[in-house]
């Protein structure tokens, strides 16, 4: 059995997928605010490696952990809506399937506690 790492095409897949990602927070007042400072070519590389490894690719995440990285931005759940929202859209982009995409926002909205530090 594949995993959805392998499913959605690998490294490559969720290197663009990412990039769909960005262009959408770049043009989204809620989420925008919270990114205006940050290094997104090292973010990006954070949410390739972060990503991956949710959708059981390569343990290649070395970042901190998702409540340390989140701790004090008082992110909150439209944040998390937000993100999730456009993640899925980014995967339609993407040309994936409803079943992968679903399974991906799951493995995600399983993060979400770690996210928003609650």
């Amino acid at each position: 059995m594949s995993t959805l790492y392998d499913k959605l095409g690998g490294q490559p897949a969720i290197e663009q997928i990412v990039d769909e990602l960005h262009k959408r927070i770049a043009t989204d007042s809620l989420l925008n605010p919270i990114f205006a400072g940050t290094d997104m070519d090292k973010q990006r590389n954070h949410l390739v490696a972060f990503l991956s490894q949710i959708f059981e690719g390569p343990k290649q995440y070395a970042g901190r952990p998702m409540d340390k990285t989140h701790a004090g931005m008082n992110l909150q759940q439209p944040h998390f809506d937000a993100i999730a929202k456009h993640l899925g859209e980014a995967m339609a982009v993407r040309g994936e399937s409803a079943e992968d995409t679903k399974a991906a926002l799951e493995r995600v909205t399983n993060m979400k506690g770690a996210i928003l530090n609650k």
